[in-house]
Parts: structure tokens; sequence; C-alpha cells
């Protein structure tokens, strides 16, 4: 069973900066997509961005293209999240979860998903 530790969490001011990290052990990553999500008190999860399984491609929400971008270094197992220009509304509990060899569902799906990290605060004050 894999394990994802997300330490990289804070709380952050409108406009700085911060970067999650997403380390597995269990499982080697480089054989699974991997993905983004938040939740917000009293909001459903929220897909954030996706990346695949040799960092090649990635998909962003709206709501944070052009400000977040997601990468992953398979050496190392270990899945990143570059957050700029951060908004108030970005405030959430930020997920990485791997994606299952067949994810049937649509980008974002949670239903794709196997495993999940236990979530990392991202607060930002105005």
């Amino acid at each position: 069973q894999v394990q994802l530790v997300e330490p990289g969490g804070g709380l952050v001011q409108a406009g700085d900066s911060l970067i999650l990290s997403c380390a597995a052990s269990g499982r080697t990553l480089s054989s699974y997509a991997m993905d983004w999500f938040r939740q917000a008190p009293g909001k459903e999860p929220e897909f954030v961005a996706k990346i695949n399984r040799s960092g090649g491609s990635t998909y962003y929400a709206d709501s944070v293209k052009g400000r977040f971008a997601v990468s992953r270094d398979n050496a190392k197992n270990t899945l990143y999240l570059q957050m700029n220009n951060l908004k108030p509304e970005d405030t959430a509990v930020y997920y990485c979860a791997v994606e299952r060899r067949i994810a049937p569902y649509g980008l974002g799906d949670v239903r794709n998903f196997d495993s999940w990290g236990q979530g990392t605060q991202v607060t930002v004050s105005s």
C-alpha cells in the first residue's frame, strides 16, 4: 500500500508563493499519473492539477491555470505543486492522489484514484 506524505503547507499572504510536495513510499510513482486536489471547508473536493507518468503532460483547473505548476521527480518518487500569486480563495486542504492505471472517469473525477495523501492546510490571508 502506498503512503503519501505532504509537508509544505502553511499560512501566507495574498500574492505570495508556496510549494507543496508529496513524497511516496511503498509504490514506484513513475508508473502512475498523479493529481492535486483541494477541499475548502463546506465544499466538495476540487481538482487542481494533473501530471502524466513521464511528466510531459499537465492539466489544470481554470481557477489555477497560469499561477500553479505541477511537476514530478520520479527518481525521488515525489510530486510537487508550485503555487504563485496565491489568493484567499486558494485557502483549502490540499491533497495529492495516485491515479489508478485504468481511470475511466473524466479528468478530476475522484473515482479515478486509489491512494490519497493526508492533506496539508494552505491558508492565504488578504
